[in-house]
């Protein structure tokens, strides 16, 4: 679901003012809310109306709806601090912010069993969502020059995904003018699997998205399937199409916890991976990785080179100014954690998601959609028949009234009628939170079912996903 974008006839008059906390001699005590302030003030009152404003917004350690990180040590905070200036792209200014870079995402192809991290090539971005559209554009290209070579029309690409899609790769077919095929999923189906995959494929297919961590639930789709089933269309056809795993939680999950699990550059087809280095990358928000196998599946002219920074340079990316602060983040996660770490910190996330899980699904009021056991993220439905005084939409406004945020959204298509309900255990979720969490979740069940009525509808901002 996507909130609604609000009409200009909501908008607070531009005569509206608003009063600082402190009025210090000399200063005026009243701004402007929507023009910029006639003088100056001290830092210290500019300060403090932004900070009273900002902690009107939810505790984001209590955001079980985000998948991105709410924390990290001190020792990170001061290195974010301290490099908070840093632009990324100025490689000539910043060399070993850049050097640093590129370590991170070579570290990347490494865990991501790249056949020759040598010949592997991959860039930081913004977030997974750039990466993802990198990863689609690079697809695309290839497509394009195959289809030139020898002489076939390039006016209709197409790109195949499950229709449990992050909403990134719809925004992508429609800015890259790409036909977006959606497999649905189903009872039977929940992911995409390679069922039924053949009907969708034809010579204008660029490519094929597989999920390690769907959205809507945290399943895993079984990419070695997938890729069967692409042998299978290739051996009937002679089309051969790739791979892009969108791994934006999974793919800092499953080298950990599920290392025998063939998803990544192990199987042949996969081309290219994306993650978040700010979901289970275990990063402040925004920074993505995308890695291509090798050189040959990142066509050379997505690749510019500038001179106008003090040298001549190459640059991958649709952002172009963007902060170091966080690639530094990364490189300090992976001294300080090293594969041993990852894999406790990834596995503390996994436990608490199952605990919270079992018991969730124990409730008589629930049925769980899955168990947390892929990444850490496990989702439940009302149990049929347990009432028709409330939803889950209503159990998600009463535990935020708690703090606590914890979504209400329909399935995509062929499910929409099943409203589920979503917990994304990160870093930083204790055991002592998710007993403070089942208490107040408890809690706000026993009220529901005291209702001898129905609950009015909810408000739609309950029902958001992304």
């Amino acid at each position: 679901m996507r909130r609604p974008v609000p009409h200009a006839h909501h908008s607070q008059p531009s005569s509206v003012v608003m009063n600082p906390v402190f009025v210090r001699p000399g200063e005026a005590s009243e701004f402007p809310t929507f023009q910029l302030p006639a003088g100056e003030s001290l830092p210290e009152t500019a300060r403090q109306i932004v900070h009273d404003e900002a902690m009107l917004d939810g505790n984001a350690r209590l955001n079980l709806a985000t998948f991105v990180g709410t924390w990290m040590e001190d020792e990170a905070n001061r290195l974010y601090l301290e490099a908070a200036d840093k632009n990324l792209v100025d490689k000539d200014e910043y060399p070993h912010t850049a050097a640093i870079e590129e370590r991170c995402w070579r570290m990347v192809a490494d865990l991501w069993n790249a056949p020759d991290p040598a010949r592997a090539i991959g860039t930081s971005t913004i977030g997974s969502s750039e990466a993802a559209m990198l990863g689609g554009l690079a697809l695309k290209r290839r497509w394009q020059h195959a289809r030139r070579a020898t002489g076939k029309p390039v006016d209709r690409p197409n790109l195949v995904m499950s229709s449990a899609v992050q909403v990134c790769w719809e925004k992508f077919c429609n800015y890259f003018e790409v036909e977006a095929r959606y497999v649905p999923i189903s009872d039977e189906h929940p992911v995409l699997d390679g069922h039924d995959l053949a009907s969708y494929i034809d010579e204008f297919t660029i490519g094929v998205v597989a999920i390690m961590g769907v959205t809507y639930t945290g399943m895993y789709e079984p990419v070695t399937a997938i890729a069967a089933a692409l042998d299978d269309v290739q051996a009937a056809t002679g089309l051969d199409v790739q791979i892009h795993v969108d791994g934006a939680s999974g793919a800092m999950i499953a080298p950990f916890l599920q290392p025998d699990l063939e998803w990544d550059f192990r199987v042949a087809r996969v081309a290219s991976i994306n993650t978040s280095g700010h979901k289970y990358g275990l990063v402040y928000p925004g920074l993505g990785w995308v890695v291509w196998r090798d050189t040959d599946a990142l066509p050379e002219d997505l690749v510019f080179r500038v001179s106008y920074l003090g040298g001549e340079m190459p640059t991958l990316a649709l952002n172009f100014s963007r902060p170091g602060a966080q690639v530094l983040l990364q490189y300090y996660q992976f001294l300080r954690l090293g594969r041993d770490g990852y894999t406790r910190v990834q596995g503390a996330c996994r436990d608490v998601a199952m605990y919270l899980s079992s018991r969730i699904g124990a409730m008589d009021a629930f049925e769980l959609w899955n168990d947390g056991s892929d990444i850490p993220v496990f989702a439940w439905r009302q149990r049929a028949g347990h009432t028709s005084n409330w939803t889950l939409h209503h159990l998600s406004d009463r535990l935020r009234a708690r703090g606590w945020l914890v979504p209400a959204y329909p399935m995509p298509d062929n499910l929409s009628d099943i409203t589920v309900q979503r917990v994304v255990v990160r870093n930083g979720l204790s055991r002592d939170l998710a007993e403070l969490f089942l208490k107040d979740l408890q809690a706000e069940v026993s009220y529901l079912d005291s209702l001898t009525s129905p609950m009015p509808e909810p408000p739609a901002t309950s029902s958001f996903r992304h």
